[in-house]
């Protein structure tokens, strides 16, 4: 069976866990942060030692980090590579990470580390499978009946569960009316990404836009 890490901080990642246990037969294990911590950590490794951080997350292949903080974040992706992990997936993009170190880190150790603003930008490779296979990028099957959408089926969704959600609640609208609608599920569904003129709800909705007019195209 496949394991599944997911460490969350306060109120990040607990979706993610519901999502793989719901739409997969992944197992989970899970380690905790705290919501609220110095903005400057000088010493991450003796902060996680005094937090009795639980490494028996590390057990997993493929560990998702909600710790959305440069110090803690290389901390951890040290943990995971001594550990033996084959791939850490960073939610919060850039702002959240210190890239230059995580690529060193992957380089020395040969672990696998995506940095994403969106999880469900998210595309399988050799080493985040089979998890990237089922949660990430979009996509979908679709079967229309007298102009409106009669089914959706995610053949992947993001990993916040959003594309279930909008599966569900885009049956009946009329075709012409469903990509758009797709995307407008997307956002008012309540995702973290980042709101507001550039936030990367934007583009998750884009993305699942996108990937129902895709899904139309190709209705059997």
């Amino acid at each position: 069976m496949t394991i599944i890490g997911v460490i969350t901080r306060g109120k990040y990642g607990h979706r993610l866990i519901e999502t793989i246990k719901e739409h997969s037969d992944f197992s989970v294990v899970t380690a905790d942060l705290p919501e609220f911590v110095p903005a400057f950590i000088e010493e991450p490794d003796e902060f996680l030692e005094n937090l009795n951080f639980d490494r028996n997350v590390f057990s997993a292949e493929i560990v998702i980090s909600y710790s959305l903080h440069p110090d803690l974040t290389q901390a951890i992706a040290k943990l995971a590579a001594e550990a033996g992990v084959r791939s850490l997936i960073v939610p919060g993009g850039p702002s959240r990470a210190s890239v230059p170190e995580l690529k060193k880190i992957s380089e020395i150790s040969g672990m696998d580390i995506e940095v994403d603003e969106i999880c469900c930008t998210l595309e399988p490779n050799l080493y985040n499978k089979p998890f990237a296979e089922i949660f990430g990028s979009p996509v979908l099957e679709v079967r229309t009946e007298n102009g409106k959408i009669a089914e959706v089926k995610v053949l992947k969704g993001a990993p916040c569960g959003s594309t279930w959600h909008m599966a569900k609640e885009i049956v009946g609208v009329p075709v012409k009316d469903a990509p758009p609608k797709a995307g407008l599920l997307i956002q008012h569904y309540p995702c973290r990404a980042a709101r507001g003129d550039l936030g990367g709800i934007h583009e998750s909705g884009e993305l699942h836009k996108q990937a129902l007019i895709k899904a139309l195209e190709n209705e059997k």
